[in-house]
């Protein structure tokens, strides 16, 4: 046998044509680090067509036939685990069964190497009559190669389907164009997936493949700028993925993702998927763009046999079959639509305005139309760069540009495509194609960016100063491409960007402090006490103004709807409304009202009559249904309430278009003693009911009832699955968990044994922190644990166990993360003090763990 030459592109030969021989030589090339990318595929391919060669003269092949390579070893591109796309041809005059020996004499060598083998035995007219009904078949046959035996017959019929291909254009490429829609709602777009699909998914390699096809249709062409390196990049990850897990696989899974940065070479999996993303931007990029030019001129042929029937076999009508020149309207200066794009006029000088590029972009937006690729190329030529300031002229343009909507998208992505947006934002580049590894998140930093602000612009109508809520929503997380805490490094650079972009001092104080701030409703709305005060005070003077709240609160909305369908919710939207509410009375100069000095509602006082007659707990479940809002504004009505004490789980709507669970009230009033925390808890997770938010305060009621403190539980529970459990088995229960005769613990321990044993992430141990000068009333601790059913039972157990006395609980979950929330104090109702609260804290640390 002769060794591999890693010295140049020559062909890899090797004497022994065996399985052996040839194992042992894709062994060592394979593992060779000298040779990878292109070189290593094209040398793969020639040493498994020497060795099929091989095959093919032992086997004795007849005239007449020929063994030809399809697909992506058709194309010379063989990966680690690729299958062989093989196609056994012949042209009819050897009988049956001597074509069906060749072929086992063939296939079985494969299969006892374990390769993965996709194998037809066809003649060329059945090939070509597949191929007709069969579009993938197609497909795979524009790449034909012949391998061995009668080249003359591989090269004829690479030859007729090319031609067939090319006459049938116009009815298989609309075909093609659904396949790969159809393909890209099933496995997603590459270039947002945490765990992408290289092949599959939209922007992957089945879109380059299509791409070729259209190429090779000659109806268009794709853009070529970067197109063949974005493949080559997704190639060459999918070969260290292979190589990486020893499988046949296109998914990169977050566990593989560091193994094939090391292969690559690369820094670590954050850059593997920003290289990927880049990619597949590239390849969705030039798909649109090459679609869009398909659907041009197949409409354009389908309309002329109509035209000519009208004007009467008159190709032309009365100019004998001269083309008219394409209308162009006017949409800005400089900027016209013609064959339903945004293009630059006859008369525009990119390089003597500077302005062009973003009027360009906000005309063809406004429009609803794709900025032409051409017009977008010859911008970046000219290069003529905007003064900072910039004149008001470009920043309105570019406000104009993020308020125009989803049609926003396409043509941020036109500009991104030829590096418009970095040279406009310097600062873009940090964010550009960064992943965000959050379950919640849907896309990158920088198209979450740009998504919010197309939410944004559905809601300029509440705010006084739209063109600030859309700025800062571009903005608002620009500090995740630099290290620390985004949103303190997102005010610096926000700052930077609007004075750049000719904002005054008063306006860039405004925008800094909403980057600043982007989070402060939503984190305090969800885990904080809204009746504290305290809470309602510190988001007061961080907002400073009513405008700002007012502009903080539409950035909250559009970011939130922007993350993705996890991250609002209708409860979520009541909880900041409530809290915006609040502060804007306090910024009005109201005092707000003293929690501890607010009577009970008449439904708690009943409770709590009824708890203190009978010396038991008494409870209610009330079902809050999600009516419809408008207008993006989240639904408002009063609850309803559940039949016989038991509320029933719903569907509601929260006017986003999402179904939501109902939100269930559960009151529950009993005479005070220690223990009810965990115990309710506990019965909650025994009965599947997830705790949204708990509130606990003691009652005070009237001398003529009774002196006795109650207790009085306001909690918010949804069902994990299925309907919620009657009201009077949750009371059951929860007496038998107080007087000790369910033992909840050993019961949730049971229940967790029960269930399967999976391998998973190692997650993170939980910690416990004080939240400084969060409330006058109250120690303020935040928990942030792995989220499990009986969390909060265990908290509870273990606040029990330090003897205070839990006032109220805010709890919020963040994928597989809790962030939990605790107003404790002393016994007695005192706020612990520091070292008291330093304490405490990791007491319940230690407790969790």
């Amino acid at each position: 046998m002769t060794s591999i030459d890693v010295r140049d592109d020559e062909p890899d030969n090797t004497e022994d044509t065996g399985p052996g021989g040839y194992a042992a030589a894709r062994l060592r090339l394979l593992t060779e680090k000298a040779r990878s990318g292109p070189p290593r595929r094209a040398a793969l391919a020639r040493l498994t067509d020497d060795w099929l060669a091989g095959l093919w003269r032992a086997a004795g092949a007849p005239p007449g036939t020929a063994l030809v390579a399809v697909g992506g070893y058709g194309r010379g591109e063989l990966s680690p685990r690729s299958d062989l796309d093989l196609l056994l041809l012949h042209d009819g005059s050897a009988d049956a069964g001597t074509i069906a020996a060749l072929a086992d004499r063939l296939w079985y060598p494969v299969w006892d190497l374990g390769l993965a083998l996709d194998h037809s035995v066809r003649t060329t007219a059945e090939a070509r009559k597949t191929a007709g009904e069969d579009l993938k078949v197609q497909l795979g046959l524009l790449d034909a190669r012949p391998v061995a035996g009668d080249t003359a017959l591989a090269a004829a019929l690479r030859t007729t389907v090319l031609a067939d291909w090319r006459n049938q254009a116009t009815r298989r490429l609309p075909e093609l164009a659904a396949l790969c829609r159809e393909r890209a709602e099933r496995c997603g777009e590459l270039q947002y997936l945490l765990e992408p699909d290289l092949k599959e998914a939209r922007g992957g390699l089945r879109d380059t493949q299509a791409l070729r096809a259209v190429a090779a249709s000659w109806l268009a062409d794709a853009p070529r700028e970067g197109l063949d390196d974005a493949r080559r990049r997704l190639l060459d990850a999918r070969d260290a993925l292979h190589l990486a897990t020893g499988r046949a696989t296109d998914r990169l899974a977050l566990q593989e993702q560091d193994a094939v940065a090391a292969e690559l070479g690369l820094l670590d999996a954050d850059t593997l998927l920003r290289q990927v993303y880049e990619a597949a931007r590239t390849v969705s990029y030039a798909s649109d763009v090459t679609w869009r030019e398909v659907g041009r001129v197949v409409r354009a042929r389908t309309a002329r046999p109509r035209l000519r029937g009208l004007l009467g076999g008159r190709a032309g009508g009365r100019t004998g079959g001269a083309k008219s020149p394409a209308e162009r309207s006017p949409l800005a200066e400089g900027v016209v639509e013609m064959d339903g794009e945004a293009v630059l006029a006859l008369t525009a000088r990119p390089e003597r305005d500077p302005v062009l590029p973003l009027r360009a972009a906000a005309a063809a937006a406004q429009a609803g139309l794709p900025l032409s690729p051409h017009a977008v190329r010859r911008l970046a030529a000219a290069g003529a760069p905007l003064p900072a300031p910039w004149p008001a002229e470009a920043r309105e343009a570019l406000v104009t540009l993020l308020g125009a909507g989803e049609p926003t998208v396409p043509v941020w992505e036109a500009l991104e495509s030829e590096g418009l947006i970095s040279r406009l934002l310097p600062d873009w580049e940090r964010v550009r194609c960064r992943p965000q590894r959050n379950a919640v998140h849907t896309w990158t930093v920088d198209r979450h960016l740009v998504e919010t602000a197309v939410r944004a612009a559905a809601l300029t109508r509440r705010v006084h100063r739209p063109d600030l809520l859309l700025v800062a929503a571009l903005l608002h997380d620009i500090g995740k491409g630099w290290p620390g805490d985004h949103s303190a490094a997102g005010e610096t650079i926000a700052r930077d960007v609007a004075g750049r972009i000719g904002f005054d001092r008063a306006d860039t104080a405004v925008l800094a402090t909403l980057v600043r701030h982007h989070l402060l409703l939503v984190d305090t709305a969800t885990r904080r006490d809204l009746d504290d005060p305290a809470t309602v005070r510190t988001v007061a003077d961080a907002v400073g103004t009513h405008g700002t709240l007012e502009l903080l609160h539409a950035l909250t909305e559009a970011d939130a709807l922007a993350t993705g369908p996890a991250a609002w919710s209708t409860w979520r939207a009541r909880l900041v409304d409530d809290l915006v509410t609040r502060v804007a009375g306090v910024l009005a100069g109201e005092e707000p009202p003293d929690p501890e000095a607010a009577a009970p509602s008449a439904e708690q006082e009943r409770l709590a009559i009824e708890a203190l007659r009978t010396g038991e707990p008494v409870l209610t479940l009330r079902t809050e249904p999600e009516p419809a809002g408008g207008d993006g504004e989240p639904g408002r009505g009063e609850p309803g309430r559940g039949e016989s004490g038991r509320g029933e789980p719903g569907a509601g709507d929260s006017g986003r278009g999402e179904p939501e669970p109902v939100g269930v009230e559960l009151l529950v009033a009993l005479p005070e003693r220690p223990g009810v925390l965990p115990a309710l808890a506990g019965v909650l997770a025994l009965h599947r009911l997830t705790v949204r938010a708990a509130d606990l305060r003691a009652v005070a009621l009237p001398h003529e009832v009774g002196d006795a403190p109650v207790l009085m539980l306001d909690w918010r529970v949804a069902a994990e699955y299925g309907s919620l459990p009657e009201a009077h088995r949750l009371r059951a229960d929860l007496v038998r968990a107080l007087d000790g005769s369910l033992d909840v613990p050993a019961r949730l321990a049971e229940r967790d044994a029960a269930q399967p044993r999976r391998r998973g992430v190692t997650a993170p141990p939980p910690r416990v922190t004080v939240a400084p000068a969060a409330s006058r009333h109250a120690c303020v601790l935040e928990v942030r644990a792995q989220d499990a059913p009986g969390l909060l039972h265990r908290i509870g157990r273990a606040l029990e166990g330090a003897e205070v006395r839990v006032r109220s609980a805010h709890v919020s979950t963040l994928g597989a993360n809790a962030v939990d929330t605790l107003y404790v104090t002393r016994p007695d109702g005192s706020r612990p003090d520091p070292e008291e609260a330093a304490a405490l804290a990791k007491t319940l640390e230690e407790a969790l763990r």
